[in-house]
């Protein structure tokens, strides 16, 4: 994060900060007081070790760190990841299109594990399939692989179709308030304005999945999934680059259940604040892998295909 930007995320947090001296000692300064939380979240080292680096006492340190951290979760958050307005939903539209080629794409969705530790109330509960101790990040992001909505917290276990089902997300899109009225007509579908996912969503209206792949699979739909993937890299890109700038969230982050959420929503928010930014990423994009191995059933009897088919003649008649 460059000086001027840091300054600039200083002067948001500084009304939330300011501490009167008091006879035994001077307040800890805002702007260290934000470098000790960045850079924990930054680097995961010990509370040891930024106790050294910054001269502050490790106990001092904890308790900066979990409240900027708090405080960019609650004040910063809502500013900076939230719904798209109707205005913005038609730049991320058009964004997709220009980039992918996909079109009525308002953004794409997937879930990412963020390891813990195994907590010590019902440990079983967090312990994925893939072999470690985890909660769930759900995130949805745009063009720009920023992040308009995220859901943060259920236990590594769940299935994402699941979390996904629980989520305002889900009821904001099944009541038709997610989405402006934006259609575009596809050999005599109107289709509406789309969020893309993986194999382990429902297939919805508004939520477009691959076809499964077997050997009843057209070329149509062949190519019609390798157009959603391609699209769909951008969250993957989204949660490396989330991981890449935010270390803590890369490999286990060692601190208590009743935190991480928080320390995980400060990160989707300070991630969206360098990309929006335009902060300079050091390295290269890592694709998060997350494969969910599991198709989901639940949601599915009902959902009409139409969308999709429409979406499949048309990249076939390209």
């Amino acid at each position: 994060m460059r000086e001027t930007m840091f300054q600039r995320l200083c002067d948001i947090l500084r009304p939330h900060f300011q501490r009167q001296p008091t006879t035994f000692r001077k307040p800890v300064p805002v702007e260290q007081r934000v470098a000790v939380c960045i850079w924990r979240l930054a680097t995961n080292v010990e509370f040891r070790t930024v106790s050294h680096l910054f001269g502050i006492g490790q106990s001092t340190v904890v308790i900066i760190a979990n409240h900027v951290a708090s405080v960019i979760a609650d004040k910063m958050l809502p500013l900076y990841i939230r719904t798209p307005s109707e205005d913005e939903f038609k730049l991320i539209i058009q964004g997709f299109i220009d980039w992918w080629g996909f079109p009525q794409c308002g953004g794409v969705m997937d879930g990412t594990h963020i390891g813990i530790l195994a907590p010590t109330d019902c440990p079983a509960d967090y312990y994925n399939h893939k072999g470690f101790y985890s909660v769930i990040l759900q995130g949805v992001v745009d063009h720009r692989l920023q992040f308009w909505d995220i859901n943060v917290g259920w236990p590594g276990k769940v299935h994402d179709a699941r979390v996904f089902g629980n989520s305002s997300l889900y009821e904001r899109g099944q009541s038709d308030t997610l989405f402006p009225h934006i259609t575009e007509r596809f050999g005599g579908v109107n289709v509406p304005v789309t969020i893309l996912g993986d194999a382990a969503y429902p297939l919805l209206p508004w939520l477009i999945k691959p076809y499964p792949e077997n050997q009843h699979t057209t070329l149509a739909q062949l190519t019609f999934n390798n157009h959603l993937s391609r699209a769909r890299m951008t969250v993957e890109r989204a949660f490396g680059r989330l991981k890449g700038r935010w270390r803590c969230l890369m490999k286990r982050y060692d601190c208590n259940i009743k935190n991480i959420n928080t320390v995980i929503s400060a990160c989707c928010m300070l991630h969206n604040f360098c990309e929006d930014n335009s902060e300079d990423y050091d390295g290269t994009d890592v694709l998060d892998d997350n494969n969910e191995v599991q198709y989901c059933t639940n949601f599915c009897a009902t959902t009409l295909h139409t969308t999709r088919d429409a979406l499949c003649a048309y990249f076939a008649s390209l």
